[in-house]
């Protein structure tokens, strides 16, 4: 069984103790928060090992580690192996700063992106922006709805129903 899978069976096991995941969640986020610190610390170094000489880097166990490698994942330059990786396999966390913002941004992660290590990285203004677009990039925006008695958007100036809502269409085509 590969260590991805393994890391999200226990991870996402709807049979276990809610408690027991509870308390494996709350620990694992502290654990992340404290990788990310030391990542952020230094944003341009590119980290590199194997998934198990990472997790004694980090102090962490090595499903820690692979509970880690699968969150980061999309926010690296170039992804890593994770589907089949084992212990031994290299693996880089070189991460794009944006992209991870972002994905923090995306999961939730009030912890993780809000995080004083990202103040000189980014100032203020350019992490509001990132967390907007992050949020818009989600927002569905609906256009405005034409009623049969409003001006057709065409620009005929006929009404809706006249025009393009005529016949059942009930739809403005540019």
């Amino acid at each position: 069984m590969s260590l991805l899978k393994q890391w999200r069976d226990m991870a996402y096991d709807e049979s276990a103790n809610k408690g027991d995941l509870q308390r494996m969640w709350a620990d694992y986020f502290e654990k992340e928060k404290n990788i990310y610190k030391e990542l952020l610390q230094n944003p341009d170094d590119v980290v590199t090992g194997t998934v198990k000489g990472l997790a004694e880097k980090y102090g962490i166990d090595l499903m820690t580690m692979v509970g880690f490698l699968d969150g980061i994942n999309d926010s690296l330059k170039t992804p890593n192996p994770i589907e089949e990786m084992d212990e031994d396999t290299e693996v880089s966390l070189d991460f794009d700063k944006e992209s991870l913002f972002k994905n923090m941004v995306a999961a939730g992660a009030e912890w993780l992106y809000g995080l004083e290590e990202w103040e000189p990285i980014f100032d203020e203004e350019t992490r509001k922006r990132l967390y907007q677009e992050q949020k818009m990039s989600g927002t569905v925006k609906k256009g405005r709805k034409i009623y049969p008695n409003d001006p057709c958007p065409c620009g005929s100036g006929k009404k809706y129903k006249k025009c393009h809502g005529k016949n059942g269409a009930n739809r403005y085509e540019a």
